[in-house]
């Protein structure tokens, strides 16, 4: 075990100490365990262990997010993988679903007979309704047989536990979020451009398009054409705008005490109201909707062809690239923006990280080689998924905190192996990114802000009336065929012009909701809520 495996174990003392910033980065972190590196060759994943004997294949789903270069091969074959199958207790066959359609795709593998042994989302609401439909099973003994480590993992976190548990049982296995996990979505803007406009970020919904028209008729990049567009959206980008008005269409809320679904609410109705105006004011991409992978909203942003990126809180690719395309621009997390229901954080995520199902068809000596290959990932796959090869592509300085050696053969090598990493034990603070990124300058700038882009992630509170959504069959089934008969709806309003109004998306949207059960599945989400409250707080 080298230095940086040693030091996996001292991270929550060290952080429970609370100890001074300066402290902590000479002395403290979470780390994990990587082969030796001193025969590998430059550009190689860890060395591999020698295997012992014939090994069980498993299959798990991953998230494909377009990310794996040319050159590092695929999803489902890559230095990684090899390196995973090398090294750990199971041969696993990676299953790649598009991330912005993970659920459509694993339901039609469940309903195909096809899914994988291990199906994973962040979704707890997705999880339990595979759980209600029978998809996967409950793995409370299993774990209780078959794992060392994330049993003792799990003892340590009993505030994983509700995350966990569906209908009484344990139907996921889990791990903490660090920090950096909990935040999730923000916006971006282009400092640059305001200060050559004269304006002021903006910090009201109706200032954001008023600097939106700016970004849009003003030539902000200089080039004497009318060609950028002002406002990009990845994935995020929905969701960012309905948390600008305090809703999210798979929350339910406590109005008045009462339970209601997000997508029902008046809130609801005004967030699809201001897509609308962006949209036919041309001040976000009209493409966005076909815009699977986010690359061509990537592309706009990149290149400096938009002011203002809706998407997540690190967004390292992207400066980098932008950096390299227009050098002199300046990319800085802008805070959200208040509307006439004030000020509300964006989406932030739960303490629970990926939840890991079991497929209902798996036995049992699947499971324990699945049980075994968690427990590897957990002691010693997570850091090398996270960091790479110690010496090839980062140091330890002071033998605990790892500090990337090369941005770009990091960023290539590297950065899409975290997808891998599906239970992990590492957390951290903001204040390390420039100790543990690469020392040149443009990394070092991207350091201070990805710091301060993740405080502006954190600093306002999202709403979130209930910890968890009801869990029952009822509710799982409605709001999955209610989903895309809404989303259908509310795209004809915002795209459609004249078409149709946000109103009338409201009306229909709530006709629905009531032809198909919504009423009664209000009041059994009420009768959930009274029964559990205390424990969803």
């Amino acid at each position: 075990m080298n230095s940086l495996n040693k030091s996996k174990h001292v991270w929550k003392p060290v952080l429970a100490a609370s100890l001074s910033l300066a402290v902590l980065a000479a002395c403290s972190s979470n780390t994990g365990t990587t082969e030796s590196s001193s025969t590998v060759p430059q550009g190689s994943a860890p060395a591999a262990a020698t295997p012992v004997g014939p090994k069980k294949e498993i299959s798990i789903s991953t998230f494909d997010r377009g990310t794996v270069a040319a050159e590092e091969g695929s999803y489902e074959d890559n230095r990684w993988t090899k390196w995973i199958n090398e090294n750990s207790p199971a041969k696993v066959n990676w299953v790649p679903v598009p991330r912005a359609q993970a659920q459509q795709k694993l339901s039609t593998l469940v309903a195909s007979g096809s899914a994988p042994d291990l199906i994973w989302e962040y979704d707890r609401n997705y999880i339990a309704q595979l759980a209600n439909q029978g998809a996967i099973q409950p793995i409370d003994s299993y774990i209780e047989k078959y794992s060392t480590t994330l049993k003792k993992y799990l003892q340590e976190h009993p505030e994983l536990k509700s995350a966990m548990t569906i209908n009484g049982k344990m139907y996921a296995i889990t791990s903490s979020r660090s920090i950096d996990g909990i935040a999730n979505h923000a916006m971006w803007i282009r400092q640059d451009w305001l200060d050559k406009l004269g304006l002021k970020a903006p910090t009201t919904t109706e200032e954001l398009i008023e600097v939106a028209k700016k970004f849009k008729d003003e030539d902000p990049d200089g080039n004497g054409k009318a060609d950028t567009v002002p406002i990009a959206f990845n994935g995020n980008a929905v969701q960012i705008i309905r948390a600008l008005f305090s809703v999210n269409e798979n929350q339910w809320y406590l109005e008045d005490g009462k339970m209601k679904f997000g997508r029902t609410l008046d809130r609801y109705k005004d967030s699809i109201a201001y897509q609308k105006s962006l949209f036919d004011q041309g001040l976000l991409d009209k493409e966005y909707i076909t815009d699977s992978n986010f690359q061509r909203a990537r592309q706009l942003w990149t290149t400096g062809k938009s002011g203002i990126y809706m998407s997540s809180w690190n967004m390292q690719n992207e400066f980098l690239d932008l950096k390299k395309n227009v050098p002199d621009a300046k990319m800085v997390p802008l805070e959200p923006v208040a509307s006439k229901y004030g000020k509300n954080g964006l989406y932030q995520e739960l303490p629970a990280n990926i939840l890991v199902a079991f497929n209902s068809k798996m036995k049992e000596d699947k499971i324990e080689t699945a049980v075994k290959f968690l427990d590897w990932m957990m002691e010693k796959g997570d850091m090398s998924l996270k960091y790479g090869e110690e010496n090839v592509h980062y140091k330890l300085l002071d033998g605990k905190i790892p500090q990337v050696l090369n941005a770009d053969k990091s960023r290539k090598e590297v950065s899409y192996a975290n997808e891998y990493a599906i239970v992990s034990d590492f957390s951290l603070v903001p204040e390390w990114f420039p100790v543990m990124a690469a020392q040149d300058a443009v990394s070092q700038e991207y350091a201070k802000i990805k710091t301060q882009s993740l405080n502006v992630a954190l600093k306002n509170k999202y709403r979130r009336d209930i910890a968890f959504n009801p869990d029952l069959p009822e509710v799982s089934q409605l709001i999955a065929t209610f989903h895309p008969i809404a989303t259908q709806i509310e795209v004809k309003a915002v795209t459609g012009g004249n078409a149709s109004t946000p109103e009338t998306a409201m009306e229909e949207v709530r006709k629905e909701w009531k032809r198909l059960g919504g009423e009664n599945v209000e009041k059994l989400a009420q009768e959930w809520y009274e029964k559990n409250k205390e424990f969803l707080k």
